[in-house]
C-alpha cells in the first residue's frame, strides 16, 4: 500500500521530484530519465510508471534551463525506442516458450495467436503508434506484438516513428506550455488531466465495445 502510495505522489508532484533528481544527480539525470522510461516501456510489469507526465515535465525544467531540451528529446527517444524493441522480443521469447498443454497455453493456443499475428500485421502499425499515448496500454502493446510475431520490420518501423511523435508531442508541450503561471501553479492537477486525456481513447474503445454488445 505504501509502494502505491508513494508511486501516485511521485507521479502526481513529478515537478518536485525532478527538482530533486537535478540537484542530486545533476547530469546523471539523463540516465535517470531514460531508466524510467526505458523500464516503463521495455519491462511489462512496470506500466504504472510515469510516462507522458515525465516528458511534459522535463520538457518545462528544459525551458528553464535544467536540461538541454536536445538532448533530453534524444534520451527520450533512445529510451522509448529501445524499451519498446526489448519489450517486442520478450513477448516473443514468452510468447514461444510456453507449453501448450499449460492454462496459459490453452489460452493463448496456436488458433488465438495466428489470429493476433494477422491483426498486428495487417494493423499493428497504428496500434503501435497509438499505443505510445495511453498508459498501461504503452507497455502491453510490444508485448503482444511480439508474442503474436508481429512482422519485425513493420514494428521496428511504427515503433520509432510512434516513439518519435509522442516524445515530441509530450516534451514540446512541456517546453513550451509549462512554465505558463496558471499551469505551473496546478501542475498536480494539469498532471492528472495529461492522465485522462491519455486513457481517454481506451475508456471510448471499451464504452463503443460495451454498447456494440
Amino acid at each position: 500500500m505504501d509502494i502505491i502510495k508513494g508511486l501516485i505522489s511521485f507521479i502526481l508532484h513529478i515537478d518536485e521530484h525532478l527538482i530533486d533528481i537535478i540537484q542530486i544527480f545533476d547530469l546523471w539525470s539523463y540516465a535517470i530519465l531514460f531508466l524510467i522510461v526505458f523500464v516503463e516501456t521495455g519491462v511489462v510489469v512496470f506500466p504504472f510508471l510515469p510516462g507522458d507526465s515525465l516528458l511534459f515535465a522535463s520538457g518545462a525544467f528544459a525551458a528553464v534551463g535544467a536540461f538541454n531540451i536536445v538532448l533530453l528529446l534524444v534520451v527520450f527517444f533512445s529510451a522509448a525506442v529501445i524499451g519498446d524493441t526489448v519489450n517486442y522480443h520478450i513477448g516473443k521469447k514468452v510468447g514461444t516458450s510456453i507449453p501448450p498443454n499449460s492454462w496459459l497455453g490453452k489460452m493463448i493456443n496456436k488458433e488465438k495467436m495466428e489470429k493476433a499475428e494477422d491483426f498486428f500485421n495487417k494493423h499493428g502499425g497504428k496500434t503501435i503508434i497509438f499505443a505510445r499515448f495511453m498508459p498501461f496500454i504503452r507497455t502491453f502493446a510490444p508485448f503482444v506484438a511480439g508474442a503474436s510475431r508481429m512482422n519485425y520490420r513493420y514494428f521496428i518501423t511504427y515503433n520509432i516513428i510512434g516513439g518519435a511523435i509522442w516524445v515530441l508531442l509530450c516534451t514540446i508541450a512541456g517546453y513550451f506550455f509549462g512554465n505558463i503561471p496558471i499551469i505551473k501553479n496546478n501542475f498536480s492537477t494539469v498532471i492528472l488531466l495529461i492522465i485522462f486525456i491519455s486513457v481517454l481513447p481506451a475508456i471510448i474503445a471499451f464504452i463503443k465495445e460495451r454498447f456494440s454488445k
